[in-house]
């Protein structure tokens, strides 16, 4: 649960920006779970995960059922790849736009 929910307009409109502004949908290309994603650069990919993908991807649920279960920050290995994919095949492309 956040401790600090936004309440003014400008605050809403940038946490949107950062959170969603050029989200595009990429689907693993193992589990088919889809995410959305943006490349700010070479190396800052955000993924934004939802339920449904969560519930979705086999690694994240093998992950979970490990002792301890999946750190908050893992990353899905199959993800990654398909990532790498959609920006090889021009579908996601790399770069901040106005400054997002």
């Amino acid at each position: 649960m956040a401790y600090i929910v936004p309440s003014h307009a400008e605050t809403l409109e940038d946490q949107r920006l950062y959170t969603q502004a050029r989200l595009v949908e990429v689907a693993c290309l193992d589990c088919l779970a889809k995410v959305g994603v943006k490349k700010n650069s070479e190396h800052h990919t955000s993924v934004q995960w939802n339920a449904e993908a969560l519930s979705e991807c086999a690694e994240f649920a093998a992950m979970d059922n490990r002792p301890g279960g999946r750190a908050v920050y893992s990353v899905c290995s199959r993800l990654h790849v398909s990532i790498a994919a959609a920006v090889r095949d021009g579908e996601l492309t790399i770069g901040a736009e106005d400054g997002y």
